[in-house]
């Protein structure tokens, strides 16, 4: 018996593929680093400092991320203006959504998360899409927290979630946690 084996060739003319830029910028928090395309942005995330070294040059296709992340750390913007591509299941995508719904300065636990998405059996994939947030900061998975106030979970780490909320934080105070 003969096995015939097919190969595929496409002709495709003209055809350029698009890589993703990448960017390092120094945060309060750690080397950020920021991953797109004119497509949006698919990936913001922080690491310890020393990790990284921070680019010299910024894409233009990044420039806009850097800058509203910046303002944010001065404390001048709340919200963001971004075009976002981040890539993940229709759940995960779903559960993202919800969090770009929290507002600045605000918190919801994972219970009132998974109530809003409407299956509250649905507790930990809800946690676990949170963990998988590919956007820090601008997909705000850190103003998620236990449904007795504490933090709890968070991809970049506790130190980091309690910074975060507290520098959203309305009222100037000594520590929230």
């Amino acid at each position: 018996m003969r096995t015939l084996r097919y190969l595929r060739v496409f002709a495709v003319k003209n055809f350029t593929v698009k890589t993703m830029e990448t960017v390092y910028v120094n945060s309060p928090l750690g080397i950020t680093k920021i991953v797109g395309d004119e497509h949006g942005i698919a990936v913001i995330s922080v690491s310890d400092v020393g990790t990284n070294e921070v680019s010299k040059k910024i894409p233009k296709v990044l420039k806009d991320a850097v800058s509203q992340l910046e303002e944010y750390f001065e404390g001048k913007r709340t919200d963001f203006d971004l075009k976002l591509n981040p890539k993940g299941t229709e759940f995960q995508q779903k559960v993202w959504k919800a969090l770009l719904e929290i507002p600045y300065g605000k918190t919801v636990s994972y219970m009132d998360q998974t109530k809003k998405l409407g299956d509250i059996k649905a507790i930990r994939a809800v946690a676990s899409a949170n963990g998988k947030n590919p956007l820090w900061i601008v997909v705000p998975c850190h103003r998620v927290i236990g449904t007795d106030g504490s933090l709890t979970g968070y991809a970049g780490g506790l130190s980091r979630k309690k910074w975060l909320l507290e520098h959203e934080s309305p009222s100037t105070q000594q520590s929230l946690f």
